[in-house]
């Protein structure tokens, strides 16, 4: 079975993988989509944490049922799922209280084990989301949608709020597009113009700010000098993070929804003076991804702008060094077997 690892730092192999074998409960699923993500780029680049070398990447995923046994899903044979690639252990404190997305001994495919860069994986049963209304590249990107969805229902925003996406890649935009979902006024902040042009015309935002001029005066003339209520940092950049409590309204909330692998420092009057509330937004639960299925599913979400590059198996390995250049315009790269 053909397969690609990335074998170490900056370096990618196409090699020759065992093929799946079905444990209890689990399906062998023939993979026809695989989305390439942040956490593919950082992994190729050695900026993931808790990683480790060599990986078989790919979480972002779709394909079409090939062998299944009886199962309280109805799943069968031929189905087209989508894939939550968050495999937890249903134990510990936190999936006992229904947060499976950061489970103590959670495993995701193509982070801590490896993933769907191959043309056969054995998934659970339960970890499947039939999506036989759904093109194969709507269903791949269930999950990256489902992670801005996730950091939305996390943070409590209601109507009427107004909320600060910061970072205008896929996962940002899935949190502005759902931020508007749950009636909020969204306002988008990135460095890149072209960037800002797409949260416009693609996720319906009603202002953008770039990064790069005034921004809390910006803010504050968007905002009636109060600054946004709910602020999600969608960066995973350092300083980024460390700025986004200046950007945040007295009472509010900042949710880090990217990831960094350092250590972030903020100025502690600030924050004990707004009583400002940090949230860390992790994943996704099998809930989002129902939610975000019902949205792409309805049209709401446009997936086919939101796929702006692809390559097939074959040529992912020559592609996917420009997918790292932000000049190429790439929103989100999809890998088709």
């Amino acid at each position: 079975m053909r397969g690609i690892v990335c074998a170490e730092i900056g370096r990618f192999e196409r090699i020759e993988l065992p093929e799946p074998v079905a444990g209890e409960g689990e399906a062998i699923v023939s993979v026809k989509r695989v989305g390439i993500c942040g956490t593919d780029l950082h992994a190729f680049k050695g900026n993931q944490p808790f990683f480790d070398y060599p990986r078989v990447l790919g979480h972002e995923l779709a394909g079409i049922v090939e062998q299944v046994g009886d199962n309280e899903a109805g799943l069968a044979v031929g189905d087209r799922v989508g894939i939550i690639p968050y495999l937890h252990c249903g134990q510990c404190v936190a999936c006992r209280r229904g947060k499976t997305n950061c489970c103590v001994s959670m495993k995701v495919l193509g982070v801590h084990i490896d993933g769907g860069m191959r043309e056969r994986i054995a998934v659970p049963v339960s970890h499947l989301v039939r999506a036989n209304d759904l093109t194969l590249d709507q269903a791949a990107v269930l999950e990256p949608l489902s992670i801005g969805a996730h950091a939305v229902r996390r943070s409590g925003l209601q109507a009427g709020e107004t909320a600060l996406v910061i970072g205008g890649g896929p996962i940002g935009l899935g949190a502005m597009a759902f931020a508007r979902h749950a009636g909020a006024k969204v306002i988008a902040m990135d460095v890149n113009e072209e960037r800002l042009a797409f949260c416009r015309s693609w996720a319906g935002v009603d202002a953008t700010v770039n990064a790069l001029g005034d921004a809390p005066a910006e803010l504050a003339a968007l905002t009636g000098g109060e600054l946004p209520t709910v602020v999600f940092d969608a960066t995973g950049n350092a300083k980024s993070m460390a700025g986004a409590f200046a950007l945040t309204a007295h009472g509010g909330t900042l949710v880090y929804v990217g990831l960094v692998k350092t250590d972030i420092a903020f100025h502690d009057p600030l924050f004990h003076s707004r009583e400002l509330t940090l949230m860390g937004s992790r994943n996704a639960t099998k809930e989002d991804f129902e939610r975000v299925y019902s949205a792409v599913k309805s049209g709401a979400i446009d997936v086919g702008r939101y796929v702006t590059h692809r390559a097939s198996f074959a040529d992912m390995i020559d592609s996917f060094g420009s997918w790292l250049n932000p000049a190429t315009g790439v929103i989100k790269a999809m890998v088709e077997l």
